[in-house]
């Protein structure tokens, strides 16, 4: 396998099977077998919750897999997990969500009309959106973001023919085809590049300024301009990284955010070898949630890895990395 790869974007969830029946009935997921409860052990220390019940729900589309984490049960003496705050916005700092590609906008959102109908999901986006054409990275992408029914954002991207990768140019029996990438809201272009390409070994992708009445009307925001920058793996999904210039007043991640919060994404990635990242990852800006490379013991063969290292990025995101 070509390295580093992310294995899996996934979310904390009040309730992870009603959560999956969502992405099953009205976004074409499906899931990858039986739910796994896992009580305490090394991956609840690792996450950093030692001692908690995690209920763990794998799903998936096209290539990429969607990990839902419910918190049973925490350890005596942690707070109890918050909702997404209700009124998040686009450039607050503990923003991420889960980007999409589907061949046909408007037959996805035919999809999704049921669910918007009964007040289950809310709109981010006032209408999908046509990149412009003066944008040259994005031009002719066409975009829409809403809010799962837990508070979760989520982004439907549809590229034209010159863009994206060919896998989201082939014929699929449904509209949705896959995770292109997660966006997580920063607040420094550069040193979100260093942790993720230096630290990470993510390539670069895509680099460019999006602004105008296009990008307002997909975030929900007045007088947007973001600079958004691309990491990427050798194959699947990637990273995006976005740095809201305007408007201002974009809120930091909580400094107490934790895995029982509803805001807390992770993203799972391979890599070659920990002992490097761990050893810089907090000279580049990032943090050791699991104090350092966990031996994940009896739990190893559930999760085809045996060490395994949490980390949170400049900004807070989270990020867990495994190895052999």
């Amino acid at each position: 396998m070509l390295l580093p790869h992310i294995e899996s974007i996934g979310f904390t969830s009040a309730d992870a099977e009603a959560s999956a029946a969502f992405f099953e009935t009205y976004l074409g997921f499906r899931r990858l077998g039986e739910a796994r409860l896992l009580e305490g052990g090394a991956y609840a220390a690792l996450v950093g919750l030692p001692g908690a019940r995690l209920k763990v729900l794998r799903l998936a589309i096209g290539a990429e897999v969607l990990e839902l984490t419910e918190v049973l049960e925490r350890p005596g003496g942690t707070r109890p997990g918050r909702p997404v705050p209700a009124d998040s916005r686009s450039n607050d700092r503990w923003f991420q969500h889960g980007c999409l590609v589907v061949n046909d906008m408007a037959a996805a959102l035919a999809l999704l009309q049921p669910a918007f109908a009964a007040g289950r999901i809310t709109p981010i986006s006032t209408a999908p959106q046509r990149l412009p054409d003066w944008n040259t990275a994005a031009a002719g992408i066409l975009a829409y973001k809403f809010r799962d029914p837990e508070g979760h954002p989520l982004e439907l991207l549809q590229f034209p023919p010159d863009k994206g990768e060919p896998r989201w140019h082939v014929g699929a029996p449904g509209p949705l085809l896959g995770l292109d990438h997660s966006a997580i809201g920063i607040a420094d272009t550069a040193a979100s590049g260093r942790f993720y390409r230096e630290l990470l070994g993510l390539a670069a992708g895509g680099d460019g300024v999006n602004s105008g009445p296009e990008q307002d009307g997909l975030d929900g925001l007045v007088g947007t301009r973001v600079h958004i920058t691309g990491h990427r793996c050798p194959t699947g999904a990637g990273v995006e990284c976005l740095d809201y210039r305007e408007p201002g007043g974009g809120r930091p991640m909580p400094a107490d955010h934790g895995p029982q919060d509803l805001a807390h994404w992770q993203l799972r990635l391979r890599v070659a070898d920990l002992e490097p990242i761990a050893a810089r990852a907090e000279v580049l800006g990032g943090r050791l949630i699991s104090g350092g490379i966990i031996a994940l013991g009896d739990q190893a063969e559930s999760m085809g890895a045996q060490r395994a290292l949490q980390l949170a990025d400049p900004d807070g995101h989270r990020l867990q990395l495994l190895q052999g």
